[in-house]
């Protein structure tokens, strides 16, 4: 004589449609790509997944299926129910994850300033303006952003600047500005390189010292 009933294991991936009886739900109702499912859960889960599951979230359930083949009946009965925000057995695919990714938006690189008052005075004021006019002209100020900061330490030796690669200046003028960019801005740039709008003349290159340049005895 043939068995009545059925006991096998179930993984279902679902939207959340509802949570049921009373505060303490004993059912939640899971809508899948093929139908939708009440799902008996766990009894220590009872008071706490309404306060952690919103409805219309996507969970993973997985659990006992019984099947009555005299009564004609199919119960499941959840024993861990987690959130996910894909499917992965079954059912739909949540429209999140069918769209693309959003583009990745790259940071901007970072000019350091010191604005102490040593180095401000110094002409550190300058330096930090020349800097913003400079990227500016060359189309890279959304890509490098200016900082101005506390102390760095060399006040003595102000105006001090850090660039994206961490090359420190010291010393320096506004305008030499320019032709610290022309050393830095491909670095300090991921994007292409803007167009140079500089004149044909290629300014004379700095020769720094470890990671210190003074520009300016």
């Amino acid at each position: 004589m043939a068995k009545s009933k059925y006991v096998s294991e179930f993984a279902l991936s679902g939207r959340l449609v509802a949570f049921l009886v009373g505060d303490q739900p004993k059912y939640l109702r899971l809508q899948t790509a093929d139908s939708e499912l009440l799902i008996k859960i766990p009894k220590e889960d009872r008071f706490r997944l309404p306060e952690v599951l919103s409805l219309g979230v996507w969970v993973h359930v997985e659990g006992e299926r019984k099947v009555d083949f005299k009564k004609g009946l199919v119960k499941h009965k959840a024993h861990t129910i987690v959130p996910t925000s894909v499917e992965q057995t079954g059912g739909a695919t949540s429209p999140a994850a069918a769209q693309p990714p959003a583009p990745a938006t790259a940071k901007p690189a970072c000019i350091l300033v010191c604005r102490k008052s040593d180095c401000w005075k110094r002409g550190g004021r300058e330096v930090s303006a020349a800097l913003q006019t400079n990227l500016r002209d060359r189309g890279l100020d959304e890509q490098v952003t200016i900082k101005e900061t506390g102390c760095m330490k060399r006040c003595k030796a102000g105006p001090n600047i850090v660039m994206p690669d961490k090359t420190r200046y010291s010393r320096i003028s506004a305008s030499e500005v320019p032709q610290i960019l022309d050393r830095h801005c491909e670095t300090a740039s991921p994007a292409a390189p803007a167009p140079d709008r500089r004149p044909s003349t290629a300014p004379a290159k700095l020769a720094p010292v470890a990671q210190y340049c003074l520009l300016r005895s």
